[in-house]
């Protein structure tokens, strides 16, 4: 794969690497580096890879690269797809502390500062992630998100989108799994959930935009399915029955585009008295997804 560095001034090694992945995403492709740019904490450099853009995306990178020295620029040839684009972007990346952003979100401008004083606070931890608000195309917010993640990951991807974590963490997953496109992070985070503590940071620090655009709404189906098989593939083999069952049921009740019976029917091989109780929450859950079938 070939790719070209453009306008890469620094030559000193920052406190944190950033990455800025983009495939045609100039339409908030400004306001997501001016957030970054606009950051408190300012020992970083932000690493921005054109995933082969046909917008305006590549020149506006190389706009913002020449008016700051922190930000470079990396061009792909050839779309490889955002977890590729990342593991591209963090090979070329010099700092202690790894973090990444997309083109259509925001930093709030004390997010860098936050993160870092907590990793430098807590060495016995290795990943620190922060609540973060949902925003619409507009830049209202909607929606507030708390990640205390107290059930765990295999219920849920709770380190949300406010994140920062050690360079070897990084190294010894080996990056992102480049054909989980969609689940990249979720994958990443459980992966790393065998090694590495986490911790909570109570304090909103971001901004996830929602739009048609967006991947959760361009790709919702796949992404489901492989949010299911990562979960799955994630379980420890020394996991109770009861335990097993209620990530089965989880997964079940999660998914509001296919009807897993096959998750049922494996709940209730690992805790029948257990599956049988979710029963009536399991049959409303059916009769929804079957009538958004019949509107859609």
């Amino acid at each position: 794969m070939k790719s070209t560095e453009i306008l890469s001034i620094s030559t000193v090694s920052p406190k944190v690497s950033l990455i800025l992945p983009v495939h045609n995403g100039a339409t908030y492709l400004a306001d997501a580096i001016a957030s970054v740019t606009e950051q408190s904490f300012t020992d970083y450099e932000l690493i921005c890879v054109d995933d082969a853009s046909s917008d305006q995306s590549f020149a506006i990178l190389t706009e913002a690269a020449a008016a700051d020295p922190r930000i470079r620029v990396i061009h792909l040839e050839q779309n490889v797809g955002l977890p590729a684009a990342l593991n591209h972007g963090f090979s070329m990346a010099r700092g202690s502390y790894f973090s990444w952003t997309s083109d259509d979100n925001l930093l709030r401008p004390t997010m860098l500062e936050k993160l870092v004083n907590t990793l430098d606070a807590n060495p016995q931890f290795s990943i620190v992630h922060s609540d973060y608000s949902v925003i619409d195309p507009e830049g209202n917010v909607i929606e507030f998100v708390s990640t205390s993640g107290r059930r765990g990951l295999l219920m849920g991807n709770h380190v949300g989108a406010s994140f920062l974590y050690r360079r070897e963490v990084d190294h010894e997953l080996g990056g992102y799994d480049a054909e989980l496109f969609g689940v990249e992070d979720f994958d990443f985070w459980l992966r790393a959930s065998a090694r590495f503590k986490f911790l909570h940071l109570a304090e909103d620090l971001y901004l996830y935009r929602k739009h048609p655009r967006s991947l959760t709404n361009s790709r919702a189906a796949i992404i489901q399915t492989l949010t299911t098989n990562v979960i799955l593939r994630a379980i420890p083999s020394t996991m109770g029955r009861r335990d097993r069952a209620e990530v089965m049921l989880s997964l079940y009740l999660r998914n509001f585009i296919n009807l897993r019976l096959d998750l049922l029917i494996r709940a209730f091989f690992f805790a029948p008295v257990k599956s049988i109780m979710k029963f009536p929450s399991v049959g409303i859950h059916a009769l929804r997804v079957l009538s958004a079938r019949i509107r859609g």
